[in-house]
């Protein structure tokens, strides 16, 4: 079966994730950021309908407003089949295995991805060839993607909701455990399996090479992306989305963040505000860790285009008065 054909974008579009953060030191980021490329640029756009969220949600904001500019169907928060929509089988229940290290604490227990763990790919492999045969026995069937990323099929994990990886590295996993009503049979599966690949991994030669090493032991996976579609929809291209941002907040490092986002306002950002001042279609999504906010060029009057150039002056709010507010 063919993948989901793509329907050309006809609107620039700029989708930001990890535009602000939850942690308390990027709150303190946020009133000294100054990025006056986005400032005029929100000045030349109409908001939107923005999607208010929660930060408990297992689906973050700029996974759902991906979904939506793809046109991808959701059927319902941490039920986005990601690994389905990108593969030639998508009615197929599908997700990803991500091997990670589960880092137990006296109250909680917090999750490292395998993109911080420094896993070379034959350790990868070797975990990923002790573990697939424990899941063929469940009827997953288990192939090696990449390093960090093992690709899984099954109908157990058909209506199963599962927190994005980005919600989970670095915090606390029990709230993150969904229970999915539609398919409490998978999710129980997938929690068994979980548990039998800690025991596993742990005895495996791997966990003491890497600890010899001064490593963290790769100890689990978990599990994301995971379901099908009922049918294949004709998906629109994706929007650009810029890592800086993200790589830097899943990582903690707040400085990082701030200089990604003045690289972002002197790039990306530059050059879509130079296109909204040509009249060029062009779209701005900007997501934080609760909400997505989107702007657009919307048709206007000759009198609204020729106060354009002035209007920034007179009423520019600064740009950390919106991120606060993702």
């Amino acid at each position: 079966m063919p993948a989901p054909p793509l329907v050309p974008e006809s609107s620039r579009h700029l989708l930001v994730p990890f535009a602000a953060a939850s942690a308390a030191e990027c709150q303190t980021l946020l009133p000294g950021l100054v990025l006056p490329r986005l400032a005029e640029l929100l000045t030349l756009l109409t908001e939107q309908a923005p999607d208010r969220g929660e930060d408990e949600a297992l689906s973050p904001p700029h996974e759902r407003a991906l979904a939506r500019a793809l046109g991808l169907p959701v059927a319902g928060d941490g039920r986005i089949p990601w690994v389905a929509a990108q593969s030639d089988a998508p009615t197929v229940p599908q997700a990803w295995f991500s091997p990670c290290h589960f880092q137990v604490g006296m109250e909680m227990v917090q999750l490292l991805p395998g993109s911080q763990l420094d896993l070379p790919e034959a350790e990868s492999r070797t975990l990923f060839d002790a573990l697939a045969p424990f899941c063929a026995e469940d009827g997953i069937t288990l192939r090696f993607d990449s390093a960090t990323q093992w690709h899984a099929s099954g109908e157990a994990l058909h209506g199963i909701a599962c927190a994005s990886l980005d919600r989970v590295s670095g915090r606390q996993v029990d709230a993150w455990m969904a229970e999915s009503p539609a398919n409490p049979a998978g999710a129980q599966l997938l929690k068994r399996l979980q548990s039998e690949a800690q025991m596993l991994f742990y005895t495996h030669p791997v966990h003491d090479a890497r600890t010899a090493r001064g490593l963290l032991p790769v100890n689990g996976f978990w599990v994301h992306g995971a379901g099908a579609l009922d049918t294949v929809p004709a998906l629109r291209e994706p929007p650009a989305m810029p890592e800086g941002l993200r790589q830097a907040a899943l990582r903690a490092d707040w400085a990082g963040w701030q200089a990604a986002w003045h690289a972002l306002d002197a790039g990306e950002i530059a050059g879509l505000l130079a296109s909204a001042r040509r009249g060029d279609s062009v779209t701005l999504t900007l997501c934080g860790e609760r909400h997505a906010r989107t702007w657009t060029t919307q048709p206007v009057s000759a009198l609204a285009r020729l106060a354009r150039p002035f209007q920034h002056l007179l009423g520019r709010a600064p740009a950390s008065q919106t991120l606060k507010d993702l």
